[in-house]
């Protein structure tokens, strides 16, 4: 029986909870249907800086008093930005989910914006970006998504760059929370135990403030494919090389899920099988699937030492094409029992429930039962999973390459070993 209830309120903001009445905690939060790629070239950055911003006080708090409120009941207060969404959530007991929700609300609606927070907090970012700049297993999956979407809000890191965030100002930011900020883009979400009436009635209450219009259509993705490499001095050359992959929107996702993790995504994979285990080429190697609301990308991360990167490459190539002919049906029964687990044990957890379903509803409209995610996974077989594969390497490649990355192939050299030429 679900235990998941949906009120839609007037002004068009959705309430979602999940009842678990087992738990003695309450996970919540709001989901707003704007990130990075929502941002124009002048706010690139905005939408991660916002998230930073929300903490550092409102009208009737100060910053140092929301974590004391937060902390004095025992809960923690986070926030997170990606490209298509952000989110403020909070995991507290059950007696305090009005606590928590009224502390959300206010950061959201009230925040002051302190001239000196604000410019505290870009210095923070800007050490940030620098951060991911001195890890290249970060940065490399960072000029991946340029590489692919070059020009575009959707390719751009979260983070944005130095210049951009250190004019920011506090007019920016209220422009932009007033453009995307809307109760039409926004889920409140909470799991664990909880009573949906309360929270539907206190969010009625504390986001009057929300205007009562729809979400601003983001610029449609264009996926281009390309070429992103830095040379630097390293032990290894750190790899991402793929195509675009599926929207959660196209029919084919889950296969194209499937095939993703019976190629790269656990130990028994093909490629870690013959990489790791059967070469010695790489430490780490890997297959990923990364869905959004009109496109994807489908990629194979690797470190290597300098001078095994041209057979890595090769090899990890060869491995890609061949599954798109061989894969086999054990090699995907195994792929699917793996993500099953995954989602099951995931939803274990109030946060991730509460999450889910609030992702859920931005990106569909609707919740989706576990039943209907089982079935879908279960009716991919390996044809299905190998015709995902052709696919999605039908279109141009991408790749990007931090380190002693002169062997690493081009776009057009790793397109000809697909095709085996």
């Amino acid at each position: 029986m679900s235990t998941t209830t949906v009120t839609k309120l007037a002004s068009g903001l959705t309430v979602v909870t999940d009842a678990m009445p087992h738990l003695e905690t309450a996970s919540l939060g709001v989901w707003v249907g704007a990130g990075s790629r929502d941002e124009a070239d002048a706010e690139h950055g905005l939408s991660h800086l916002l998230e930073h911003m929300a903490f550092k006080g409102t009208r009737r708090r100060s910053a140092r008093a929301i974590s004391e409120e937060i902390e004095r009941v025992g809960g923690d207060l986070n926030a997170a930005t990606s490209v298509e969404q952000t989110a403020y959530y909070a995991r507290v007991l059950a007696a305090d989910t009005g606590l928590a929700l009224d502390i959300i609300s206010d950061i959201l609606t009230d925040s002051v914006f302190d001239a000196d927070e604000l410019e505290r907090e870009k210095a923070v970012i800007v050490q940030e970006i620098g951060a991911v700049e001195d890890t290249p297993d970060d940065l490399v999956f960072d000029m991946f998504s340029q590489a692919a979407f070059p020009n575009q809000p959707i390719g751009r890191p979260i983070l944005g760059t130095r210049e951009r965030v250190s004019a920011f100002d506090r007019g920016a930011i209220g422009a932009y929370l007033d453009a995307h900020y809307v109760a039409g883009a926004t889920v409140v979400a909470a799991a664990g135990a909880v009573k949906h009436d309360e929270i539907v009635e206190a969010t009625e209450r504390l986001f009057k403030p929300f205007a009562a219009s729809p979400a601003p259509a983001a610029s449609p993705a264009l996926y281009t494919g390309g070429d992103a490499r830095q040379k630097r001095r390293l032990e290894q050359a750190h790899i991402v090389f793929g195509f675009e992959g599926k929207s959660f929107r196209d029919p084919d996702a889950y296969a194209a899920l499937v095939f993703t993790n019976a190629l790269g995504g656990g130990m028994s994979s093909r490629l870690f099988q013959e990489i790791r285990e059967e070469r010695g080429l790489a430490y780490a190697i890997h297959a990923s699937h990364w869905s959004m609301s009109d496109t994807g990308l489908f990629s194979i991360y690797a470190g290597a030492g300098g001078r095994d990167v041209a057979e890595l490459c090769d090899v990890a190539l060869d491995c890609l094409a061949r599954a798109t002919r061989d894969l086999t049906e054990e090699e995907v029964a195994r792929a699917r029992a793996q993500m099953k687990v995954s989602l099951f044990a995931a939803l274990e957890s109030s946060g991730a429930r509460a999450e889910q379903m609030a992702r859920q509803l931005l990106a569909h409209g609707r919740l989706i039962p576990r039943e209907e995610v089982m079935a879908k996974i279960d009716a991919v077989d390996a044809e299905a999973a190998r015709l995902a594969g052709r696919a999605m390497l039908s279109g141009p490649a991408t790749i990007a390459a931090i380190g002693p990355v002169a062997k690493a192939p081009d776009p057009d050299r790793i397109a000809r070993r697909i095709a085996g030429v």
